[in-house]
């Protein structure tokens, strides 16, 4: 077990409504398969960088997640996924959310400048099945599940991956936000917490402010 440094992935690999007691407050059914989109390089900050609310929106939302790295080059891994696993951190899938709804897809909603937070570091070990994400926007819980609430697991979604797409070491996947999602506004300080890994905090401010 040891804390790394993260250095910048060369593609981020999103999942979309992978906690049940998410898409339980959605009102939407369990997924039968993961729903994956991508997110940009340039999109990553680190701690204590800014989340920049570009112009295009009028919304911009925080998701709080899980993040798995790999280690190594993987395809098709199959039951073998944590053998390819480098470690595990903290992540905030910003979403411009008007946008998304606006555009009927994800892609430019997800890709804005600064908005996959990643860190504060990365830790080796495995978080427990009971480990919960947890999100706060200035001091107060907007977001909380345990890992177990995941549709599926962090291990069967880098099998998954691995069967559409090759990974590459220093990749990330984000495994999905938990419940509560919500809105950011500029001067807002935003917190990813996971027991074990860390406290990924943020604060937003307006583009070019």
């Amino acid at each position: 077990m040891a804390r790394l440094k993260l250095r910048l992935p060369g593609k981020i690999v999103a999942v979309g409504l992978n906690y049940r007691c998410h898409a339980a407050e959605l009102d939407m059914p369990v997924l039968a398969e993961p729903v994956l989109f991508l997110k940009p390089p340039s999109a990553v900050i680190g701690p204590g960088d800014a989340i920049r609310l570009p112009p295009q929106s009028r919304q911009v939302d925080y998701e709080g997640e899980l993040a798995v790295v790999i280690g190594k080059t993987a395809r098709n891994v199959g039951a073998a996924a944590a053998d390819y696993v480098l470690g595990y951190t903290c992540a905030n899938d910003v979403t411009a959310r008007d946008l998304q709804q606006k555009d009927g897809q994800w892609t430019r909603s997800k890709s804005f400048d600064t908005f996959c937070p990643l860190g504060p570091w990365m830790e080796t070990a495995a978080p427990p099945p009971e480990t919960r994400v947890e999100l706060a926007l200035n001091g107060e819980l907007r977001q909380g599940a345990p890992i177990s609430d995941m549709v599926f697991s962090p291990l069967e979604l880098v099998a998954y991956i691995t069967s559409v797409m090759t990974l590459e070491r220093g990749d990330v996947i984000l495994t999905g936000t938990p419940p509560g999602v919500g809105r950011l506004r500029a001067g807002d300080n935003v917190a990813v917490s996971i027991a074990g890994i860390g406290k990924l905090e943020n604060t937003v401010s307006r583009a070019g402010s």
